[in-house]
């Protein structure tokens, strides 16, 4: 089983960051680019791309399904939908975060959860097969590669650039953000009782 690499900070491109107008705790700008800080390790990386507040309407989007078919946020309309935001199912961390939300959904009327990562459909099909996690929608950002920058999770320094960042954003039946949390420190599981208190 895979584990996670060192991170170093990239002090070339922190050098050259600066506080964004209307940035909260952690968002900052670059060229242009909304970016917030998390670490890997104690390392600080840099993700960039606006992350979704409680309140904010969710961006759209097409991500692959496990058959190799396009998923939409629309195919999910009128119902809840839980978004499990995780680099890589390969990794014990999110993997237990695909189990636990796998488990809640059983409990949670008209809600749906989806897990969200980098990785083949192919891999993200086996392992939901293999694990049993009947409850949760493996989608991969395989032809949906905006989505990691519409949702403020796009990782782009350190060992893991080019995945996804650890992060839960919990949807209405209209799309709405009920809940998010972009976790500080991707080694970290996420806040479980904090996004299901969101649809209680």
């Amino acid at each position: 089983m895979n584990s996670w690499p060192a991170a170093g900070p990239n002090p070339s491109l922190a050098a050259g960051l600066a506080p964004a107008p209307d940035c909260n705790r952690k968002l900052i700008r670059y060229q242009g680019v909304d970016m917030s800080n998390v670490t890997l390790g104690g390392n600080a990386i840099e993700v960039a791309g606006k992350f979704p507040q409680a309140g904010d309407k969710a961006p759209a989007f097409s991500l692959v399904g496990k058959d190799l078919k396009d998923v939409s946020l629309a195919d999910f309309a009128g119902k809840r939908k839980v978004l499990n935001i995780v680099p890589s199912l390969d990794t014990p961390v999110c993997q237990a975060s695909a189990r636990k939300f796998n488990e809640a959904a059983s409990g949670l009327a008209n809600t749906v959860v989806l897990t969200i990562s980098a990785d083949l459909p192919f891999a993200m099909g086996r392992f939901c097969t293999a694990e049993g996690l009947a409850n949760v929608v493996p989608l991969s950002t395989m032809r949906g590669a905006e989505f990691k920058g519409n949702y403020g999770v796009d990782i782009k320094t350190g060992p893991l650039a080019g995945v996804t960042a650890r992060a839960v954003v919990v949807l209405d039946e209209n799309d709405t953000v009920k809940y998010s949390q972009l976790v500080p420190e991707i080694k970290n599981e996420p806040d479980y009782d904090a996004a299901l208190a969101a649809l209680k």
